[in-house]
């Protein structure tokens, strides 16, 4: 439907957002005994949250964190920690993805705050919650909000005519407003929207490969595939075909030998895909396609061009809450 017919479910939206944000501002939220900082943004996927919470994880080691999430598809809804070896299935793409990254604990629940207790429950000493994608996630208190704004967020309109998932008005709400280095002069538009003690971090996102590859098929289920195959081409990979699926699609074997034999037909050197994909894979999946050639992930990053800034930040939001 085009966004012309989507208007009127648009405006219904935006009236529920507003009455549900109404009614968080009213109440008193859900409280841990330990500080929660949030990292979410306004937008449905691709603006770069989970590597953005790698990177928050490692920085904040010495206050030993641990990352709450819903564990989106996940096949449950109860309150568990993520075990590394487990399957995106039970845990989520993305809580698994961290979890293998960071070596910190990750919790998932339909319930981030019986997930938060599970978490303080089987801890030695106190740490901090990293809050993953919680900036609508309004029902647990938290002490920071970092939101990661990406560059069509300001032109956006809200579900379903669009991705916004509530207006930039929403920006008031957040302490730190995280952008790419190459959206860094958005800062003074954004300015307008948030309030005067937010804080502006700017990130510098590399998408490296492990080896050279010059024919390859490329796929991932993300949100935004476009910036994955022109971060590969901008990495130096050459790309023969590129396959995309739906965010957070669970691949079968069906879609594995589809792919097997695109490479195969292709002669390609390589596969190539996300982190974020490859949890989802199983030994089988690797197999059948390594048995073509050679699956490799390419490796997206995130760098803050002030670290130590950003931990500054953080700390004073985790003294306050200790007083």
């Amino acid at each position: 439907m085009t966004p012309l017919l989507l208007a009127p479910l648009e405006l219904l939206y935006g009236t529920v957002v507003r009455a549900r944000n109404a009614r968080f501002d009213r109440l008193s939220a859900q409280r841990l005994r330990w500080p929660v900082i949030s990292v979410g943004n306004l937008s449905v996927g691709g603006a770069g949250k989970t590597p953005l919470v790698i990177c928050l994880a490692r920085l904040l080691a010495p206050e030993r964190p641990d990352v709450l999430s819903r564990g989106y598809g996940r096949s449950g809804s109860a309150a568990e920690r993520v075990a590394v070896q487990g399957s995106a299935e039970r845990f989520g793409d993305e809580p698994l993805l961290i979890a293998r990254s960071t070596g910190v604990p990750v919790y998932v629940g339909a319930s981030r705050y019986q997930a938060g207790l599970l978490a303080e429950s089987e801890a030695a000493f106190p740490g901090v919650h990293l809050l993953d994608d919680g900036f609508q996630h309004r029902q647990l208190a938290r002490d920071l909000d970092i939101v990661v704004i990406h560059r069509s967020d300001l032109t956006q309109r809200l579900l379903p005519a669009g991705r916004l998932r509530e207006p930039l008005s929403g920006l008031r709400r957040a302490g730190v407003i995280v952008l790419r280095r190459e959206d860094a002069e958005l800062e003074s538009t954004l300015r307008a929207h948030v309030g005067s003690d937010c804080s502006f971090w700017i990130m510098q996102r590399s998408l490296a490969l492990q080896s050279p590859v010059q024919r390859a098929v490329a796929f991932c289920a993300i949100a935004r595939p476009d910036e994955f195959f022109g971060g590969l081409a901008a990495a130096g990979a050459g790309i023969v075909d590129r396959t995309r699926f739906r965010d957070h699609h669970r691949y079968t074997m069906a879609d594995i030998e589809r792919l097997a034999a695109l490479g195969r037909h292709l002669r390609c050197d390589g596969f190539v895909t996300t982190a974020k994909d490859e949890v989802k894979l199983d030994p089988a999946m690797r197999y059948r396609l390594n048995e073509v050639a050679p699956l490799q992930i390419a490796e997206l990053t995130v760098d803050l061009e002030d670290p130590a800034a950003a931990l500054d930040r953080m700390r004073k939001s985790l003294i306050v809450t200790a007083r």
